[in-house]
């Protein structure tokens, strides 16, 4: 299942001072946007699932069908703090496969961990004593992991600002030994 789907977060189409903000390596909007768009499609076949995580665009509703009209996959999105107008205007919410604002989600990697997703990082989640990994974006790589399974997927935290593969995030937290916490979050002993 999630093998062959992809995830990202915090592409902040049309947000100019996310450049400057994130560090990005643009030299304007216009450039971004078309290189995200790029990336995104260089790497995302056109039916795979691609979850957005949120902070997707600052544009208005017309910009937002012509970029979610853009990108390849079918997006299932979680709107993000900057995503406004993806919460308010209920017609947006049928440009995507499904559309869950301030929500979050719980899958499960064949034979591989539980996964949470979320616009934002959990500080415990459901199974994360057992190795369940925590994927969130919305801190463009500013949070440490603190030995827990907890990984920002946004695109300022991938090196070629492009969505992360599965087989990408798996790698990545193979490296990490979950913190040793009761379902509470406390260190167990």
């Amino acid at each position: 299942m999630l093998r062959d789907e992809f995830i990202t977060s915090d592409t902040h189409f049309d947000h100019a001072n996310v450049i400057k903000y994130s560090n990005r390596p643009f030299a304007d909007v216009d450039e971004m946007n078309e290189e995200l768009i790029r990336r995104w499609n260089a790497k995302v076949p056109p039916t795979a699932v691609i979850y957005h995580l949120g902070d997707f665009c600052f544009g208005n509703a017309n910009r937002i069908r012509e970029l979610v009209g853009r990108l390849h996959g079918r997006i299932r999105m979680f709107p993000g703090n900057h995503d406004k107008l993806l919460v308010k205007n209920k017609k947006l919410h049928e440009l995507f496969e499904w559309c869950r604002p301030f929500s979050f989600h719980e899958s499960k990697v064949p034979n591989g961990p539980k996964i949470v997703m979320c616009h934002y990082a959990f500080d415990v989640w459901n199974k994360h004593h057992h190795g369940a990994w925590m994927l969130h974006g919305h801190s463009h790589g500013s949070l440490p992991r603190g030995g827990r399974v907890r990984m920002d997927v946004g695109v300022d935290c991938h090196p070629n600002y492009e969505p992360f593969s599965f087989p990408e995030i798996e790698e990545q937290l193979s490296k990490l030994q979950p913190a040793v916490l009761d379902h509470h979050g406390k260190p167990r002993d």
